[in-house]
């Protein structure tokens, strides 16, 4: 069995049959513009892994690179799937998942491109606001 998707407004959602990739935190700079984070969390699948559920219609698409595309909600602007169409997989935003994909990240990518402000130790955690 799958696991469902979808974006902030529940208009999008998607299923997979698996991650086909390691759950890495990638920080290159066009993936914290478009999440608005330090980092986005993603994993690869297969592209016969992946399928739209419902929604298609209201999904946009922005070249943030060359060859590369994110797809977003139009609606609600939750950032859900990237791709470059010549490879054989899709990048999943694994925060998109409703369901828990049992898996822990295996690694950060692009942590070259890490803003001076982001600490991993030395943060004190707080209540929820």
């Amino acid at each position: 069995m799958g696991m469902i998707g979808s974006c902030l407004c529940r208009d999008i959602s998607y299923e997979i049959d698996a991650l086909d990739m390691p759950i890495v935190h990638c920080h290159c700079q066009t993936c914290r513009k478009a999440h608005a984070a330090p980092f986005a969390s993603t994993a690869g699948v297969k592209r016969e892994h992946f399928r739209w559920l419902t929604g298609e219609e209201f999904l946009s698409t922005y070249e943030s690179s060359p060859g590369k595309y994110r797809h977003f909600c139009r609606h609600c602007g939750s950032h859900l799937v990237a791709e470059r169409p010549t490879q054989p997989h899709v990048i999943i935003r694994v925060s998109t998942l409703d369901d828990d994909p049992e898996l822990k990240p295996e690694a950060h990518i692009w942590v070259s491109h890490d803003v001076p402000w982001l600490e991993y130790q030395n943060v004190r955690k707080r209540p929820e606001w």
